[in-house]
């Protein structure tokens, strides 16, 4: 019998690093090792240090060749999915010159305005990087550093990414992927490249920033020394270019050129996002229109408020988190932190709809209902960019692909069922983004591509869970709410 190959996927994510042992010819996950992240900020403000993302990585894979009781030799590949957006500045040596601010940073809000009506608006951005600003996008957090740490941004040597910051510690080479530069703001999906009229809106040297490998799963090198010694792995482990988490994990779902396509998944986490691989180059701008790491693009639209901010209700309301009903006549949307989709940066909780018959249960209940039918709602325009009608059956009943920590919860899986009548499908590998990073490593280990390793480890794959009538009573209810509330109700512009 050959000997036992594993690979090793890494997600970096906003809260905690995971970092899964993999066999490369089965993909059975054999461990995961976990680490936690700290992030920092108010008043809109979302910062961590990378550099304890690095340790964090280095715990996590101490943890997992533990627990998976895996021979460091035996690994042969790794790969880096990192969370999107993030604004990484270094200095010459290589060390972060502040914080990092993160995709869900919301302070450079005004900063994203400004540069939609720079360009010529919402068209002209979507034909050129297939989206629009919004204070996520990288580009609108370094024009604010610009504006409001111009000695920062003027020592800066070196703009990444999250997962570029990685890879680099990695294998000392600045390289990213197509699918994470896709979410920079100065990445053209319509090229392929850098877009050298954005880059001078921005103000922004291209040499700042870091080659961009032809897919995820592009080989860039061998761990250097340091990083092996670091981590406890041979210097001849395969390196991966990454990708970001979205696209990494539409790969360990099977989604791509080599597998599924126009298939949604919906990803409930801190954010809900809404996501399918597809041939169709996404032009709306109400959607992120990124391109996949495999060659197909990746549509995408975006959340702020999903798990994290229906918690934060449950607390308030001194229930546990399974412990809700529906909402009766109440609506509550759980805007805790602003919004991404619908764009309102600045917004703030609404609940309206109150009886003298009310419970706190039903108030859990429809925080949960506003956050669902809020990414729901993306979904209908994340089909039609593929070119699709989700009013077509053959379009409405393609299963529904649930993940992330909110997929592991009862209520999300029952609302999420009942309020877009769709079949659903919960994957049992429990770490798509991980397992996608993986079958990068395993792909930059032996060349062959990533989605279709994927798809063959069957890792998206588990029973399907039958559609229940759509409850519309409570979608019309809630939709009739965001329709009718103005920027005074929800703190918008």
């Amino acid at each position: 019998m050959p000997p036992r190959t594993v690979v090793i996927g890494v997600d970096s994510s906003t809260q905690s690093t995971k970092a899964a042992f993999v066999d490369a010819a089965s993909g059975r996950l054999l461990g995961v090792g976990r680490a936690p992240h700290v992030v920092r900020g108010e008043a809109g403000a979302r910062e961590s240090d990378p550099e304890l993302w690095w340790r964090a990585l280095r715990a996590a894979v101490a943890a997992g060749l533990k627990e998976s009781g895996v021979a460091a030799s035996a690994v042969t590949g790794i790969a880096v999915a990192g969370q999107q957006h993030g604004l990484v500045v270094l200095d010459r040596s290589g060390r972060p010159l502040r914080p990092a601010m993160l995709w869900n940073d919301t302070r450079s809000a005004p900063q994203a305005a400004a540069l939609t009506e720079e360009f010529g608006g919402p068209d002209a951005w979507t034909a050129r990087t297939g989206s629009v600003p919004v204070a996520a996008v990288t580009a609108s957090k370094w024009r604010w550093l610009r504006e409001n740490e111009p000695d920062i941004a003027a020592a800066t040597a070196a703009v990444r990414l999250p997962h570029d910051f990685l890879t680099e510690r990695l294998t000392g080479l600045a390289v990213t992927d197509p699918g994470d530069a896709s979410g920079t703001g100065w990445y053209s999906t319509a090229t392929g490249a850098y877009d050298p009229a954005l880059l001078e809106l921005l103000g922004l040297e291209a040499a700042l920033l870091p080659e961009v490998a032809g897919t995820g799963a592009t080989r860039v090198g061998p761990l250097t020394a340091g990083a092996a010694d670091a981590l406890g792995l041979p210097a001849t482990t395969a390196v991966a270019a990454g990708t970001g988490d979205n696209m990494s994990a539409a790969v360990g779902l099977g989604l791509g050129g080599a597998g599924l396509l126009d298939h949604p998944v919906l990803s409930l986490g801190t954010s809900g996002t809404v996501f399918a691989a597809s041939r169709t180059r996404p032009a709306s701008p109400a959607l992120s229109g990124f391109a996949a790491t495999d060659g197909t693009y990746l549509p995408l639209a975006c959340t702020l408020n999903c798990t994290l901010a229906v918690d934060k209700v449950a607390a308030l309301l001194g229930l546990e988190r399974d412990d809700a009903s529906p909402g009766g006549e109440a609506v509550l949307l759980p805007y805790l932190d602003g919004e991404r989709t619908p764009d309102l940066p600045t917004a703030a909780g609404l609940l309206t709809g109150l009886r003298h018959d009310t419970t706190p249960r039903q108030l859990l209940g429809a925080a949960y209902e506003g956050a669902v039918v809020t990414v729901l709602r993306a979904l209908d325009e994340l089909l039609r960019a593929c070119g699709l009608d989700p009013a077509d059956p053959g379009v409405a009943d393609r299963p529904l692909r649930l993940i992330g920590g909110g997929a592991r919860g009862r209520t999300w899986v029952e609302t999420v069922r009942r309020l877009s009548g769709r079949p659903v499908i919960v994957p049992g590998g429990g770490e798509p983004v991980a397992l996608g990073a993986a079958a990068l490593a395993a792909a930059a280990a032996t060349g062959a591509d990533p989605v279709a390793i994927a798809a063959g480890w069957r890792t998206g794959e588990d029973a399907q869970l039958p559609p229940v009538p759509r409850d519309s009573t409570t979608w019309d209810r809630i939709g009739s709410v965001l329709e009718r509330a103005s920027g005074p109700l929800l703190g918008g512009f």
